[in-house]
């Protein structure tokens, strides 16, 4: 069976509605060589036992889609067992303990998000030395991981600056970004996006505050640049977390509608504030597909199949920015997703 076709068949983005459509059918990724990647060999021959796991950056809700794509893709795959592992304090020290434990207990393959990618990639290269390593939602692109499954994290960013340049308007402004770890590189890839959107642009970007995913920090950080920074026009969360917590320090200070807030991610906080208005637009990656391709991919890679990684060593699955006019559709389709 040619698991390919069947992998990467839908098509792209066909409106908010669409962007979740993966909890029943994967949509389509691409590479940046233009070719469709293969899995061709994914499932394990029957009785033949393959663990792989599945290791993020941090806890979050966001995760939470990821966890149903490698269950999809475990389903999907007779004999494959995926170990979903959340680095409770989101440290690189906290994900190489997992990661050596993991290897410990004899998994097969891994995709990892890395929390400070240039000071883990020789790590990164020792582990793929041993196992099937790829990187997903955070690259590390000089380690000898196979290949990332991701988001085009420039293009987000650039997504998320012309959000910002909408919310603002004609008149522009001072904005600021916030982001857990300023050195991910998904947050180095949104940062440079957002200022090659608001290059030329009455927007100017006067601070990036980080918070090393304290989630009570992100929101000092806010609430102290509101008091700094009374001018400030806009905010902006990079990583999922930040838009709650954004928003909570706009509420506090009686800010909502003066203060613009465009964010990136589906956590319930940040779609309840997109519905009403508080949050101009956020950016969606598809979380669900990191977790199922990722698991498809590793366990094609573990068969031997190295056509499951392209040339170019990037599959890219696309964002969307969602409003207010089409976040209930999108609301619907993640609240299904995770099963309420």
């Amino acid at each position: 069976m040619n698991i390919s076709r069947r992998l990467f068949s839908t098509t792209l983005l066909c409106g908010s509605f669409a962007l979740f459509a993966a909890s029943c059918q994967p949509t389509t990724p691409s590479t940046t060589d233009g070719s469709t990647p293969s899995t061709t060999g994914a499932a394990t021959k029957t009785g033949e036992s393959l663990s792989v796991a599945f290791v993020t950056n941090n806890v979050s809700d966001f995760w939470t889609y990821a966890r149903r794509g490698t269950e999809a893709a475990e389903k999907e795959s007779p004999g494959v067992k995926v170990d979903f592992v959340m680095p409770a304090d989101g440290t690189a020290a906290t994900q190489k303990t997992q990661v050596d434990d993991l290897l410990a207990k004899g998994v097969k393959a891994i995709a990892i998000s890395p929390v400070d990618p240039a000071n883990q990639t020789p790590y990164l290269s020792e582990v793929a030395k041993k196992v099937i390593l790829i990187t997903h939602d955070s690259d590390a692109p000089k380690s000898d991981r196979a290949c990332y499954v991701g988001t085009d994290n420039v293009a987000a960013g650039r997504q998320a600056g012309e959000m910002v340049k909408e919310a603002l308007g004609e008149k522009g402004g001072k904005i600021m970004l916030f982001v857990g770890k300023r050195d991910a590189q998904n947050a180095k890839e949104r940062e440079q996006g957002i200022r090659e959107a608001l290059k030329g642009s009455n927007i100017s970007v006067i601070d990036v505050r980080t918070d090393d995913t304290d989630r009570a920090k992100a929101k000092s950080n806010v609430s102290d640049a509101l008091v700094k920074y009374p001018d400030i026009a806009g905010l902006v969360g990079i990583w999922s977390y930040n838009a709650p917590a954004i928003l909570s320090a706009v509420e506090d200070a009686s800010k909502v509608g003066k203060v613009k807030i465009v964010a990136f991610d589906e956590e319930e906080q940040t779609l309840a504030g997109v519905k009403s208005g508080a949050i101009h637009a956020t950016i969606v990656q598809q979380p669900y597909e990191f977790g199922y391709q990722g698991v498809k991919i590793l366990a094609a890679l573990a068969k031997g199949d190295k056509s499951a990684a392209p040339a170019s060593k990037q599959i890219f699955v696309p964002t969307q920015a969602i409003k207010k006019d089409t976040v209930e559709a999108f609301q619907t389709k993640t609240a299904e997703l995770k099963g309420k």
